[in-house]
């Protein structure tokens, strides 16, 4: 029995189908460690291959040879065309029977184009450095080699697993969130292979969900010094509304309200006759996704010769924690167990594109690299983490 606070399973962890044999763990891990100098080139060509979210044609590009490299390794790889953002990538595994498992991850980057001419590609005994090595080429990596060194084992897979790399992750997966989300319909289970939660390798149980609201103010422009009776200040009445806004903030559910960006006015001898605010809502459960977009709604002008609009809303809904995420948990922990090591569990802020399949189907986030600084100049992963993540992606394909 796995017990976590009033929750009580029966998980039937490693299940043995007598259709498809199991690779056994050690020896896998084993197999994975050998490969590490590979597994390293391949992550120097994914670095080195710069993937900026807002650059179509190199996320075609890469798209292209992730598909190539996948279809050697026993997938059937199909690109999904978009306009408005790179091309995203489906790989689909042939498998013994059942639904399939589906792994998840993105190739776009925060980094500008040209970026590596001052934050190269590095590698020491202990790290590798680079912009996109951590969020999330290393998980792109774990992924290709724990599918090729399963499929190699047997020549198929216990069950068909689909992989699904996008390129918009990074901007809020504007045109790839309809693609994952009709995969993970059809799946039933989803392994995100983001970036673990911290150098000690957690997975993610809980993301916060993730929303941007855009509060404009309109008011009426006068001479600060001649008129200024005549005058509706729109940066006032932003001010009093931000006021309101920041008051939302629950501490206690999760639930945090930022006013991040600030524009407004034109000079500072003239009344401002417009404004406006760019704030980032992160919510910890659906009952406080519901309670945020009526707060919003609900806010009006202070000063009625002022006008007021609100828009925007929840990109990403909360990835909350329930009884499919925790038993696939309890899984990865007992396949780590067997490979020698110990997992922790962990929420967090940020969002993925686990967001959207947790909705779904159980969910489990954090498989990817173990590592720091993401979308920082430190970012880095740690070189000994790779083939033991990969190993472990690779048991709780089995698990499942």
């Amino acid at each position: 029995y796995i017990i976590y606070g009033d929750i009580r399973y029966t998980v039937r962890l490693l299940m043995r189908r007598s259709i498809s044999p199991i690779a056994p763990l050690r020896p896998l891990l084993a197999k994975l460690e050998s490969q590490k100098s590979e597994m390293v080139r391949m992550l120097r060509a994914l670095v080195e291959h710069e993937s900026p979210s807002d650059d179509k044609a190199c996320c075609d590009r890469l798209a292209e040879k992730l598909a190539a490299e996948f279809s050697k390794i026993g997938g059937h790889a199909r690109l999904h065309m978009v306009k408005k953002a790179g091309n995203h990538l489906q790989v689909d595994f042939a498998g013994a029977s059942g639904k399939p498992v589906l792994v998840v991850g993105h190739f776009d980057t925060v980094y500008d184009l040209g970026t590596l001419k001052t934050m190269p590609f590095r590698e020491s005994r202990e790290r590798i450095c680079g912009p996109g090595v951590l969020d999330m080429k290393g998980g792109i990596v774990q992924i290709y080699f724990a599918l090729a060194a399963l499929y190699s084992e047997n020549k198929t897979l216990p069950r068909p697993i689909t992989v699904v790399l996008v390129s918009d992750e990074e901007t809020g997966s504007q045109t790839s969130r309809v693609v994952t989300e009709r995969l993970a319909k059809k799946s039933s289970a989803a392994l995100v292979c983001e970036p673990a939660a911290g150098q000690a390798g957690a997975l993610k149980t809980a993301r916060k969900g993730v929303g941007d609201y855009l509060v404009q103010v309109r008011g009426v422009a006068s001479h600060a010094g001649l008129d200024f009776e005549k005058g509706q200040s729109a940066v006032l009445e932003l001010a009093r509304q931000i006021e309101t806004i920041v008051g939302f903030t629950n501490l206690r559910s999760g639930l945090t309200v930022n006013p991040g960006v600030i524009r407004g006015g034109t000079r500072s001898n003239v009344v401002a006759a417009e404004a406006e605010a760019e704030i980032d809502v992160r919510v910890g459960s659906r009952e406080d996704l519901r309670r945020i977009a009526k707060l919003f709604k609900g806010l009006r002008p202070k000063n009625r010769r002022c006008s007021l609009t609100v828009s925007g809303g929840i990109n990403r809904p909360p990835m909350e924690r329930n009884a499919g995420t925790a038993e696939l948990f309890a899984k990865a922990q007992t396949v780590a167990k067997e490979l020698g090591f110990a997992l922790k569990e962990k929420g967090v802020g940020g969002g993925s594109d686990g967001n959207f399949t947790s909705a779904l189907v159980p969910t489990l986030d954090g498989l990817g690299a173990v590592g720091d600084g993401a979308h920082a100049e430190h970012e880095f992963i740690f070189v000994d983490q790779l083939a033991k993540r990969a190993a472990l992606l690779a048991g709780l394909m089995q698990a499942i």
